[in-house]
């Protein structure tokens, strides 16, 4: 992450969004998720970046003097049950490295991450294992399909390192196999499948744990203009049907303004 595009503390205003804008309050009794002064600094003097000595100092600063580069600087906000709240910015200022501080993937130099009220940073390694396991899940950017198994043993994934057994994980992925329109394809692999499908994967294997979290980092950006509005559309199908939270990161203003109820800048 570049320092002069470090994220700041957030704007949240009303997207144009699938249901209309402006249902959820930035601020509400019914947050999922809560986030208050998060900070990432990444350098060996993370620690004395954030002292007072540097307080109010310019991020370029802080990198010429310690060699540390501020991605997150200060950021809070809410998202409310089920909304699809979405972060939006350049390349290089701070979106992949804030939804992946959501769930501990990058750990945060300082601050808090409510979710349903318990703050994550203080979960062992047990306790971050089981949320990500059942009640968080990510849909990545690049797909990460494992390209030796086959579509329906990708989409099962999740629920195999949960110790399902095979009959009752290959149901419950059909199930959402057929949600997401792969319906035929299951006994295909990832190279067979275009990027569009791929993605479809991705986004089956994160429902097929029936998590009450989507984190979802530039889901469609890869894909070319005509795919991309089908997903988008899709998601906002499957949003309607599941009801989910969802963290949506991208950097297209009209996605942010078609997919969010909520827009950070």
């Amino acid at each position: 992450m570049y320092p002069d595009d470090a994220a700041s503390p957030v704007n949240t205003d009303g997207g144009s969004g699938p249901d209309g804008a402006g249902d959820f309050p930035a601020n509400n009794d019914s947050s999922c998720i809560s986030v208050k002064s998060l900070w990432k600094v990444f350098g060996k003097n993370s620690d004395k970046a954030l002292s007072a000595e540097y307080e109010g100092k310019d991020k370029t600063d802080i990198l010429a003097e310690l060699g540390c580069v501020v991605a997150l600087q200060d950021v809070s906000f809410d998202v409310g049950r089920g909304e699809t709240f979405v972060v939006m910015g350049l390349s290089g200022s701070g979106k992949s490295t804030l939804v992946r501080c959501l769930i501990r993937l990058i750990e945060p130099t300082s601050g808090q991450i409510f979710i349903d009220d318990q703050d994550i940073l203080e979960y062992d390694d047990a306790q971050l294992t089981e949320i990500r396991r059942k009640k968080v899940a990510m849909v990545f950017q690049h797909y990460g399909l494992l390209p030796h198994r086959r579509v329906i043993d990708n989409a099962a994934w999740g629920l195999e390192l949960r110790g399902v057994d095979q009959t009752s994980r290959y149901a419950q992925t059909q199930e959402v196999l057929d949600l997401v329109g792969l319906t035929g394809w299951e006994q295909a692999y990832p190279r067979e499948l275009s990027g569009g499908m791929q993605q479809r994967v991705g986004l089956a294997r994160a429902l097929a744990v029936d998590p009450d979290i989507l984190l979802m980092d530039e889901p469609f950006s890869g894909l070319d203009p005509l795919i991309r509005r089908n997903m988008q559309d899709e998601l906002i199908r499957l949003q309607r049907e599941l009801h989910k939270t969802i963290v949506f990161i991208t950097h297209d203003l009209d996605e942010a303004l078609k997919i969010g109820d909520r827009i950070a800048i």
